[in-house]
Parts: structure tokens; sequence; C-alpha cells
């Protein structure tokens, strides 16, 4: 058996692919060619404004024409990822014609749906010597977006595949019985003891200041887990989908970093992807942030925590709702356009993705199965600026390298550099 997939980060665009690609896109798409399997995150919905604005969009209403696709599939993609913070920027009618749209393409894809079980089953992909399952997730949604259960009685509803998480706070006796006082002089639970006591929120075991879960201990801390509901819902797709597929792949969407640092990938993603391997995936790939995460070698699995981005041109939207001009301080009708609202929000390009230097760097990753081995090449891209910009080249930049292998944990985790061919190589047998 020989499989070749090749895995990309964000593909986040909002701008059609001119014909004539831009030099080095033109190459990379020619090697992203080679591969039977191309995977990518779309981290946008697929319309022409014929979804309504949600109310809680996932930063940015992230909205690109259908005709993209066609880019993209031009390009070498052919399945992705739609599980994520973008999903369901224009509700459920964005979220229902991009998959349509994507269907009407033959581009496969993962991790949203009509319902909860729509959602969450694997998708396959048929390569000539073998079969691969993709399964999609993401942790970085607001809690309307998420797929829900249907039965006998009613439809589900339409939405992401969850993979949602408890944050747990401890504090140490003197911080907690401080906190105690604060919530008690100002009445912050006030509302939801209420609740609880008529049987509308759930009991709970941690002592809620709001939202939060604080536990009285010896340290300041917090500890993050997976939601056993989402984990066993994962276990039984990655358990299904090893008895009809030669390989299992499952995609994971996370904005959410452990302490300061986006590069470090928390808890409970962490230990999502080794529960993961544990029920059979192959391969856990990461991406969200929007920078670089490590690799880490898992008994015969390999965890990308996180690839970066691939495609970024989060400036360049054709429409925006009247949200994002009056969250940037504008209205549409005295303003000049989309421009205007989003060099707001960067403050002329001085803050946000556009001046974080660490977006425009990342890697992608060849990969080939064997019978016997996973064997995977890590190629460094960069990706260029401005309003022509926001596509991906390989790079020579030895540092982009250098700085994933510094990001990769796990004592099994070898990481070879080939200097001359200015890629990095990991083997895992299977």
């Amino acid at each position: 058996m020989n499989i070749t997939i090749f895995l990309a980060g964000d593909v986040l665009i909002t701008k059609r692919i001119p014909h004539n690609l831009p030099t080095g896109f033109s190459e990379l798409g020619e090697f992203v060619r080679q591969h039977e399997c191309c995977f990518g995150n779309l981290e946008t919905t697929i319309h022409r404004r014929e979804g309504y604005p949600e109310a809680f969009p996932g930063g940015s209403y992230m909205m690109s024409d259908p005709f993209c696709l066609d880019d993209l599939k031009r390009f070498g993609f052919n399945i992705f990822n739609t599980a994520n913070n973008h999903s369901m920027d224009y509700g459920h009618r964005g979220l229902l014609a991009t998959l349509r749209y994507l269907d009407k393409r033959d581009l496969l894809h993962c991790g949203t749906g009509k319902n909860l079980s729509d959602a969450s089953m694997p998708t396959f992909f048929e390569c000539k010597e073998g079969r691969v399952a993709f399964i999609g997730l993401t942790s970085s949604y607001h809690d309307s977006y998420a797929a829900g259960p249907q039965n006998q009685d009613m439809l589900g509803r339409p939405g992401v595949a969850p993979l949602r998480h408890t944050a747990v706070y401890e504090l140490d006796s003197k911080n907690f019985k401080n906190l105690v006082e604060i919530a008690d002089s100002v009445g912050i639970n006030n509302y939801h003891n209420q609740a609880r006591k008529e049987g509308y929120i759930n009991q709970s075991k941690f002592f809620k200041f709001g939202t939060y879960n604080f536990v009285e201990g010896n340290k300041n801390r917090v500890s993050t887990t997976p939601l056993e509901a989402d984990v066993e819902r994962t276990r039984m797709s990655i358990i299904d989908a090893k008895t009809q597929a030669d390989i299992v792949v499952v995609s994971i969407h996370s904005h959410q970093f452990k302490g300061t640092d986006k590069h470090n990938t928390p808890e409970f993603i962490s230990l999502f992807s080794k529960l993961c391997i544990d029920a059979g995936a192959d391969i856990v790939v990461g991406h969200g942030p929007h920078v670089m995460r490590g690799l880490e070698v898992y008994k015969n699995g390999l965890i990308f925590h996180g690839l970066g981005n691939f495609i970024l041109q989060h400036e360049t939207m054709t429409w925006i709702p009247e949200e994002q001009y009056n969250k940037e301080g504008l209205f549409r009708q005295t303003s000049t356009g989309v421009g205007a609202a989003l060099n707001a929000r960067s403050l002329g390009g001085k803050r946000g993705l556009i001046a974080d230097k660490n977006a425009w760097i990342s890697i992608c990753a060849s990969v080939l199965f064997t019978e016997n081995k996973i064997i995977a090449e890590l190629y460094p891209i960069e990706i260029s600026k401005g309003c022509r910009g926001g596509f991906p080249s390989l790079s020579n930049n030895k540092d982009i390298l250098k700085e994933i292998m510094n990001l990769s944990i796990g004592d099994d985790t070898h990481i070879e550099l080939d200097k001359e061919k200015n890629i990095a190589k990991i083997e895992v047998s299977r």
C-alpha cells in the first residue's frame, strides 16, 4: 500500500486565484497535485449573501465566492475540514450553502452537517491503493454553532461537530475566600443560583463565578479536559471508520492555547489527540491558532498540533455586515466600504494577524502511508502580504524548520533535518 496525503493548515481565502498563478504559488501547486489526497481547513463560508449574519461570528464575517472552490480544486485540493469558528458566520443558511457548493464540485468535506450525526460521521476518500477516512471537529465556536442530534420526533440542527471542554480554576485558600466574598458582594451568581433551584440549570460540584468553575486547592492554576460526551462520540466514529478504511485522519480546529503563548497546545487538546490515537486514528492534524505548533509521535500515530496558515486573506473581503462596521465605530452608509472597517480593526496594519510575523510563516506536510510506516516530510512556506497577496510559496528559510523542531514534544518524536532539500522528515512505525 502506498497512499500520499498533502496536509495544509488554514485556507482562509476571500478572492479568486488567478489562472497565471503568482510566482512560488504555481510551483507549490505542482507539488500539491502530486498527492492523491489534498486536505486543508476551509476557514470561510461559501455563498453569495445567501445566509443571514450571525449574532456571534467567529471574529470576522467570512464569506467567499463559490468560484473560489473551483480555484482551490484547480490548485489540487479535494477535501476540506469545514468545522471551525467561521462555519456559522452566516447562520444555518450560510453553512448549508457552503456544503451545497462543495458537493456540487465533488469536493469532500468533514466536520459539519445537517445534524450532529451528519457532522460527526467519517468522510471517505478513495485512493488507488486504499481508503482514507477523515473526521472533523472544532473546539472554537459559539454554543449556537453546535450541530444538534435528532430522534424519531424531531429534526436535528445543522452545525459543527463540537469538541467541548471543561476548565477548572484552582485557587489557594486566600484567593478562593476572596473570590467567594466578591461573588457574594456583587451578586454575580444570583441569577444562576435561582435557575438551579428551579431546575433550569444543573447543579455543579464547582464554585461558579459567573460561567467559570473554581475549586479550593493548594495552587493557583487551571486544568482543562475534553468533554466525555464528545470524546465518546468521536471514539465511536474512529472505531467505525477503522473497520472501513486503511487510514484514519482526525482534524481539530482550535484557537485555545496554554498560558500566554499561542504556540502552546492546551491540555484538553493534547489529551483528546492522544485519545484519538488510542481509538485507532493514524494522524491527528490541528489548525486554528494561526501560528505553527509542534509535532508529537504517540504510540503508532502522529499528531500535528498546528500547521499554521496556508492561504491568509482576511483583509480582502467583498461584503461584511453592518455589525462589523459598528464594532469599529463606523456605519456602512457613511464609510467608504469594507476596507475602512478592516483598516480600523488592524489600526492600519499595526495589530492583529496582519502585524503578526508568525502568521505569515508555516509548514505543510507531505505524508506517505505504507503498510508499515508513516513517513512525513515537512515543507516550510511563507505567505505573501498585501492586497494581491495571501498566497503561500515554498521557502528556503531554515529558521521555520528549526522552530517547528523546537516546538515539537515527546521522547519518541525524532525529526531529521535535510539541509540540502530544506525539509524536515519524521517516520512512525504503524
